[in-house]
């Protein structure tokens, strides 16, 4: 099994940058700081969010790996699939949007404002119980609870595309329906879904960018074949390529970069090399406690706000030493949730989930 190191460089890149985006963004203490950095607060408040599309294309990436693990879709259910992929994330998700509402709590003690998030009715629970928040429009309880529901969206969707595809009577029809299906729908979602804001609740939207993670999972799998590798990264950068030429989006071009440094690094350089190469101690726990960092981020971020509102000095270096405690504080906590409660939720969702096979890593991350 390969263990995918620069992928963890990457997660920790971006999860790195989404937490001090939602600092930045949601501010209070980045409202002091940004007279004194307005330059890196603002960046960090609005392009830093495209960071995003690193997690979407990795997911994509080792979702095809799942499915495809030799690059041709084995025999799937989508149904047990799909419901595999609920049982692993839904359960630590729902102890992290608790977590956030009583942060939210706690910290309308000691200071107003519009990141808040008011006590949940019932509606909004069982939105968010079932991944079906963005769905059906109701408020966030955290920032980037939207990814955990896309993510289920994503994975769903290429499992229905695999079983389709699986259908074929033969090695070959198998690998080419799998790959004509993939690449139109990556089309389908750069070329329109991805530039309507309104589709922003589905998995079209973002499609394109988990379909070229699909494809570089593809090209690093055609073992057997340069020629049918160098044409998969071919479709990658055309794709990628013509969606920029239609409408320039800095997302698409990241995710586009993203997926040929994936491809070229596994198919084309050598996936052991990297491994050992990267395979410092702090490059594995920082990566496998990504995701959870992610879930837990915001309610640590919330707290450290309302303490430095209430107890701070309003100078640029008290509150940028918040922003930092902050930052650090959520690493902590990642850490806290991973060993503490996501590690046995997994085991014992793990004892009672259909079938036996693993389902692939969360992409460790948020928008």
């Amino acid at each position: 099994m390969h263990h995918f190191r620069f992928i963890d460089v990457l997660r920790i890149v971006a999860f790195n940058l989404i937490v001090l985006h939602h600092l930045a963004f949601y501010g209070p203490m980045a409202d002091h700081v940004r007279p004194v950095l307005p330059d890196t607060i603002d960046w960090l408040a609005g392009p830093a969010r495209i960071v995003v599309q690193i997690f979407l294309v990795i997911a994509g990436f080792l979702a095809a790996r799942s499915f495809c693990p030799q690059g041709v879709p084995e025999e799937i259910r989508p149904l047990r699939a799909g419901l595999r992929r609920f049982l692993k994330l839904a359960p630590p998700f729902a102890v992290a949007m608790g977590l956030a509402v009583f942060a939210s709590m706690l910290a309308s003690m000691w200071m107003e404002h519009y990141s808040l998030t008011a006590f949940p009715d019932w509606q909004q629970v069982f939105a968010h119980a079932l991944l079906l928040h963005g769905v059906f429009g109701v408020e966030s309880l955290s920032a980037g609870a939207w990814y955990v529901a896309i993510d289920f969206q994503l994975y769903l969707l290429l499992a229905c595309m695999m079983r389709f595809a699986a259908g074929a009577s033969t090695t070959s029809g198998r690998r080419r329906a799998a790959l004509h299906l993939v690449v139109a729908g990556v089309g389908a979602s750069l070329f329109y879904f991805n530039r309507d804001a309104a589709w922003d609740a589905w998995a079209v939207y973002f499609f394109g960018s988990y379909g070229l993670g699909v494809l570089a999972w593809w090209v690093v799998q055609a073992k057997d074949s340069a020629y049918r590798a160098a044409v998969i990264l071919g479709l990658i950068v055309l794709l990628g390529g013509l969606a920029l030429e239609m409408e320039f989006r800095s997302r698409i071009a990241l995710a586009t970069t993203t997926a040929v440094l994936l491809a070229t690094v596994y198919r084309f350089g050598s996936a052991r090399s990297a491994s050992s190469t990267l395979s410092w101690p702090a490059v594995q726990y920082f990566g496998r406690i990504s995701y959870a960092v992610f879930l837990v981020h915001f309610p640590v971020c919330l707290l450290v706000n309302a303490v430095f509102t209430r107890f701070g000095d309003a100078s640029a270096v008290v509150q940028g030493c918040g922003m930092l405690i902050a930052w650090l504080a959520s690493i902590a906590a990642g850490d806290a949730f991973h060993r503490w409660i996501e590690i046995p939720l997994g085991r014992m969702v793990a004892e009672g989930r259909p079938g036996k096979r693993t389902s692939p890593s969360v992409p460790r991350l948020t928008n």
